[in-house]
């Protein structure tokens, strides 16, 4: 006897994530179509296709995060190559990077930037991320409420009591329903289509500016491995490769 809706809320709050919001949206859709008595299959349908897009979406963004990131990771195996390359070339830098103290201050400066690089590049690639799990799910809502032949006024109450009641992210979404409403009334068209069409450009929004991130984010890669991971590779790889050799040059004199 459980209200379908607050079953598929339950379910997605054991997923968490985009797949948990996503399915969040269904939960509050299943919820504003029963109480606006739209037709539920057809705008089940038109839900499908639009978590299709935010699915494709984050595919998109994914794949091009993906080189910035691998990126990232990489660099931070520098200082480690310096130490390994200093080894191989037959000095004892091991020897002077963990048993001296001019080689433990090195270390422990070393150690300091590649933390602040790890936690500078985690920070950068959070931020490129979509913002938005469900761009435009508030005006698919919306839309479903017109579509049960409410006014505009119910259509507003039903997709409030659903985002309250199921924790959605609202966004701007606001905004944007009070033009394309004031729009459908002044130019007596109707309310949904121009709901829905509203919330595919705000997905299309979002992928572009997913995309713009995910380019951006392959520049700012760069300032952290200026400022920490190079000094870095210098304090960890070189410096004790040095001091090795000047310890050895002064014993043979």
């Amino acid at each position: 006897g459980e209200s379908i809706a607050d079953a598929v809320a339950a379910e997605a709050g054991l997923l968490g994530g985009p797949v948990g919001e996503a399915w969040l949206g269904l939960a509050a859709a299943w919820q504003v179509a029963t109480q606006a008595g739209a037709p539920l299959a057809a705008c089940l349908r038109q839900l499908a296709g639009s978590f299709r897009e935010l699915g494709q979406l984050h595919t998109d963004l994914q794949v091009a995060l993906a080189g910035p990131s691998a990126t990232a990771r990489m660099v931070a195996f520098l200082p480690v190559v310096g130490v390994l390359l200093g080894s191989l070339l037959g000095f004892d830098t091991l020897r002077t990077l963990f048993l001296t103290v001019p080689g433990w201050v090195c270390l422990a400066g070393g150690a300091a930037l590649m933390l602040a690089a790890d936690r500078w590049n985690r920070w950068l690639v959070r931020g490129a991320r979509a913002r938005d799990q469900t761009p435009g799910l508030e005006l698919e809502l919306t839309a479903i409420a017109m579509t049960g032949g409410g006014s505009i006024d119910r259509a507003r109450g039903l997709v409030d009591a659903a985002a309250e009641r199921f924790a959605l992210r609202r966004g701007h979404s606001v905004a944007a329903i009070e033009q394309v409403l004031a729009l459908s009334q002044r130019a007596g068209v109707p309310a949904a289509e121009l709901l829905r069409s509203e919330a595919e450009q705000l997905r299309r929004d979002a992928r572009s500016d997913g995309q713009r991130r995910a380019a951006t984010l392959g520049v700012t890669l760069m300032i952290p491995l200026g400022v920490c991971v190079l000094p870095a590779f210098m304090l960890i790889g070189v410096v004790p490769l040095l001091v090795t050799v000047l310890s050895s040059t002064v014993l043979v004199f």
